[in-house]
C-alpha cells in the first residue's frame, strides 16, 4: 500500500507540472485559435532562465520565479507583436495552416538559440533543501515537489479570479467566445490577444522552472513539453482553460501507475492511449459539457 501510494503522489506532482505547463496553451488555443507548436520551447527557455538566475546570482530556484514570470511575459508580448499578430487575423483552416508552419519555424529557431547560448548538455536545479522532505507513513513528500504542488494551485486560482472578476480577465474571456462581438462592444481584441499570449508565455516560464529541479534541462525538450501540453488539453477539453490542471494530474497518474506496474517502456504509450479514447468515445474532453 506504501508503494502505492508514493506511485500515487509521484503522479500528482508530475501531473501538476503537465497541467500549468498545458494552461498556457490551452489559453493560446481558445482565445486566439491557433495551435502554438512552440510552446514547449517556451517552457525551455523560462527552465533557463531559472536556472541562470541560480547559478549566477545564486537565488533559490522558487525566488527566481521573480525573474521568470515577468521575461517570460514580456517575451510573449515581442513574439506576438512581431510574429502572431499576423496570424492570429487569418481565417478557418489558413490560420491554423500558419500556425502550425510559423510556430514550428519558431520552434526551431529558439531550440537552436538555446544550443548555441546554453550548448546541449542536460542542466538541473538542486537547491541545498533537494534532498529533503516529509515522510507521511511511509510516503515520501520532497519539499520542492510540494512547493511545485502548492504554486501550481496558487496560480489556478488566481487565474480563475483574473479571467472571471478583471475586466482584462472578461475580456478575454469574452473574445474567447466571440471576437467580432467583443470587438462590436468595444474591446481592444488586438490588446486581449497581446495579454493572452504574454500569460501563456508567463505559465510556460513557470512550468520550465519547475523543469530544472525535476526532470533534466536541455534545448531539445521543446518538443516534449508541446506534446504533453497538447494531450493534457485534448484531454481537457479545448475549451477549458482551468480544465488543464486536474486533466494533467490524471495524466501524471496514469504515467506513474503504468510505469510502476507495468514498465517504464510503456508509460509514455499509456498516456497516448488514454488520449486516443478520449478523442474516440468523449471527444469534447473529460472536463467540458456538450
Amino acid at each position: 500500500m506504501s508503494a502505492f501510494m508514493q506511485t500515487l503522489v509521484w503522479g500528482i506532482f508530475a501531473g501538476a507540472i503537465y497541467g500549468i505547463a498545458a494552461m498556457g496553451l490551452a489559453l493560446v488555443f481558445g482565445v486566439l485559435k491557433i495551435l502554438n507548436i512552440a510552446h514547449g520551447e517556451l517552457v525551455m527557455l523560462g527552465g533557463y532562465v531559472g536556472f541562470w538566475a541560480f547559478t549566477a546570482l545564486g537565488w533559490d530556484p522558487f525566488l527566481a520565479l521573480i525573474l521568470v514570470i515577468p521575461a517570460t511575459f514580456v517575451l510573449g508580448i515581442v513574439l506576438d507583436r512581431v510574429i502572431y499578430r499576423y496570424v492570429v487575423r487569418l481565417w478557418g483552416e489558413e490560420k491554423i495552416k500558419n500556425s502550425l508552419l510559423v510556430s514550428f519555424g519558431l520552434g526551431l529557431v529558439l531550440s537552436n538559440l538555446a544550443q548555441w547560448v546554453f550548448t546541449g548538455d542536460e542542466r538541473s536545479v538542486q537547491p541545498s533543501y533537494a534532498g529533503q522532505g516529509l515522510d507521511v507513513y511511509g510516503v515520501l513528500m520532497p519539499y520542492t515537489r510540494l512547493a511545485t504542488l502548492g504554486i501550481v494551485l496558487v496560480v489556478t486560482v488566481a487565474l480563475h479570479l483574473f479571467l472571471r472578476k478583471t475586466y482584462p480577465g472578461k475580456a478575454i474571456l469574452a473574445t474567447a467566445e466571440d471576437y467580432e462581438s467583443a470587438e462590436l462592444a468595444g474591446i481592444n481584441i488586438d490588446r486581449v490577444y497581446m495579454l493572452t499570449f504574454a500569460l501563456s508565455a508567463a505559465l510556460a516560464g513557470i512550468a520550465g522552472q519547475f523543469v530544472t529541479f525535476t526532470y533534466a534541462l536541455a534545448p531539445s525538450i521543446g518538443m516534449f513539453w508541446t506534446l504533453k501540453a497538447m494531450i493534457v488539453i485534448v484531454l481537457a477539453g479545448t475549451g477549458s482553460i482551468l480544465g488543464a490542471l486536474p486533466a494533467g494530474l490524471v495524466l501524471g497518474v496514469v504515467e506513474a501507475l503504468s510505469g510502476a506496474y507495468l514498465a517504464q517502456t510503456y508509460k509514455e504509450l499509456v498516456g497516448l492511449v488514454i488520449f486516443l479514447l478520449v478523442v474516440i468515445i468523449r471527444p469534447q474532453g473529460l472536463f467540458v459539457r456538450k
